[in-house]
């Protein structure tokens, strides 16, 4: 019985550290509101608003591409193409986990993950930027946001059927991961499967 009030408060406890980071991310955020207020940033619709002042400044604060591109380094030129190739194979994986979230999850009772949370356009609407530079911020746009959105969907089917810690510290694991079962505790793994499992189908 002592053994069970003891792993429960240590639960408790976990829960308290992970609600900590919540709280600390939700401030960060507040944060970055007061940053883009004071820039006279306004978002409507998922769209930049500027005024026609910084409309003004932000033009003139771009560099033209062919001075961009006379002051670029030589090896940034070279190696360009390396970095665009892999546009094929971000797509393939985009279109293989979609493939897989739409056929899978439904099956599992698991909630979808929305691209929208995860691959955004938007730094091309910046008026500082040149034609280069939007084309650049356009790819790792696409290539982050893709990374986190398959993450999200591996973090998903991982908490469904594999909730276990490894032994090892595994260095930024994602929200879920705090909460999987120890390592070694067979006990603690049926439990967090069925939680798991139940948060999932409730959520769908």
């Amino acid at each position: 019985m002592q053994g069970k009030q003891q792993k429960r408060s240590f639960t408790e406890e976990q829960e308290k550290i992970i609600q900590r980071f919540r709280d600390f991310e939700d401030g960060l955020e507040a944060e970055f509101d007061k940053r883009r207020a004071a820039l006279d940033l306004k978002i409507e619709k998922g769209r930049l608003v500027l005024s026609e002042e910084l409309r003004r400044r932000n033009k003139a604060l771009r560099t033209g591409i062919f001075g961009y591109l006379r002051h670029a380094r030589l090896l940034a030129i070279l190696t360009a193409p390396f970095i665009y190739a892999l546009v094929l194979p971000l797509v393939l994986l985009d279109l293989f986990v979609s493939l897989y979230q739409a056929i899978c999850f439904p099956a599992y009772r698991i909630s979808k993950v929305a691209r929208g949370d995860h691959i955004v356009f938007d730094r091309h609407l910046l008026g500082y930027l040149n034609g280069i530079e939007k084309l650049n911020c356009i790819f790792c746009s696409y290539a982050n946001g893709l990374l986190s959105y398959a993450s999200e969907i591996a973090s998903r089917t991982e908490a469904h059927w594999c909730p276990i810690k490894h032994q090892a510290r595994v260095s930024r694991a994602n929200g879920r991961y705090l909460g999987f079962a120890e390592y070694g505790d067979p006990q603690g793994y049926q439990e967090r499967v069925s939680a798991a499992r139940a948060r999932q189908i409730s959520e769908s």
